[in-house]
């Protein structure tokens, strides 16, 4: 959640450069919005591959225990990454 906050925080900033006319506050908002944004992409990039290959593995070894435990993590990636 941290990520979604920082990225809202960015395009706050930005906003409130852009309405005052600070354009370096506008720009480093960006800048911030821009960075929260690329570290849930890759994130939830990263529990959607985790995800994946257990499931794999649940299936491959007749462990629906550990199926179901990729599919949150699959779930759990595309979450990270919606919006």
């Amino acid at each position: 959640m941290g990520d979604r906050l920082d990225e809202m925080k960015g395009n706050l900033k930005s906003g409130a450069g852009k309405v005052t006319g600070d354009s370096e506050m506008e720009a480093e908002g960006r800048g911030e919005a821009g960075t929260a944004h690329a570290k849930r992409e890759v994130k939830g990039a990263a529990d959607q591959a985790a995800g994946k290959l257990e499931q794999g593995i649940g299936k491959l070894t007749g462990d629906e225990e550990e199926r179901a435990r990729g599919a949150g993590k699959e779930f759990k990636g595309d979450t990270q990454r919606a919006g």
